[in-house]
């Protein structure tokens, strides 16, 4: 479960936001509030507020927001029971709030709309508030059996661990078939669901390459260093039958379009056959006078 929280000052027009009927809403908590529409709660707020007129952001909002599979079912009765937790979390269980559910989406929310200024005219310190309403939405989580967020990012991690595997395999494949141009490399990614995207500036200049597959848009060298540009530039130009590239190309041919190299691209493959030539150095003894 997700928790946002920030002070705001268009106290009515953000209760009416949350009032619109457009999505669905549906209020789940009043505490300390009676009136019937977005101006008559606001009046409310603005009669305690009127004890500390220093204070101009004297609204705080938030949005709580359960995993999608955890809110699709939850009742009324439910995400009043969280707003209510939420709050109390949060130590303003004893302020005037309202709180509403959106359902136009696939992920159920609760926007809660609390007065800043206490029934004493002391003001709730906002400091931090975004990530107290994090902790807070995350012991709720738990106290109730929801899903964490530390857990949903676990899930997204290993199933992005699993995407960047199946994207090196088929590459790995790909340049086992020798492709002899960047274009045929881009045409068999394709064929194996994997979209290759170069990454190419307002002056035309090649930057690196992106990959897209089952919905992930990754850098390359995100997928594994051995996909960068600077790698796979050389691996795939080392195909076309001529003399090993001693040095950066001056441009290519990408998706039937000449471009030029950026500096740093051409930097980093200068500096990649550098590493290879001294590689042969070491490995076979030429070189060393022998």
């Amino acid at each position: 479960m997700i928790g946002k929280g920030h002070a705001i000052s268009r106290t009515r027009a953000s209760i009416a936001y949350g009032w619109n009927q457009e999505k669905e809403a549906e209020i789940v908590l009043r505490e300390h509030v009676a009136g019937d529409t977005p101006a008559e709660i606001a009046e409310e707020f603005r009669i305690i507020q009127s004890q500390n007129e220093r204070c101009t952001n004297n609204t705080l909002s938030f949005i709580v927001s359960p995993n999608i599979e955890d809110g699709k079912d939850l009742s009324k009765m439910d995400l009043e029971e969280v707003a209510k937790k939420f709050l109390k979390e949060m130590n303003l269980q004893d302020h005037q709030s309202i709180g509403f559910v959106h359902r136009d989406k696939a992920h159920t929310h609760v926007h809660i709309y609390t007065n800043r200024i206490g029934f004493d005219g002391k003001t709730y310190n906002d400091r931090f508030i975004g990530k107290r309403s994090q902790l807070a939405a995350d012991n709720v989580a738990r106290e109730l059996g929801f899903k964490r967020v530390r857990e949903v990012q676990q899930e997204k991690l290993q199933e992005l661990k699993g995407l960047r595997q199946e994207i090196k395999r088929i590459n790995d494949r790909v340049l086992q078939s020798r492709p002899k141009s960047l274009d045929e490399y881009i045409s068999k990614m394709k064929a194996q669901k994997v979209e290759v995207i170069p990454t190419i500036n307002k002056a035309n200049q090649l930057q690196g390459f992106r990959m897209e597959y089952k919905g992930v848009n990754l850098k390359a060298s995100e997928v594994h260093r051995s996909m960068s540009g600077n790698r796979l530039i050389p691996a795939i130009s080392h195909n076309q039958g001529f003399k090993k590239l001693t040095q950066a190309p001056k441009e290519l041919q990408v998706l039937n379009k000449t471009v030029q190299l950026s500096g740093n691209l051409s930097t980093k493959i200068t500096k990649e056959l550098l590493k290879r030539a001294l590689k042969v150095v070491r490995d076979t003894g030429i070189g060393y006078g022998y």
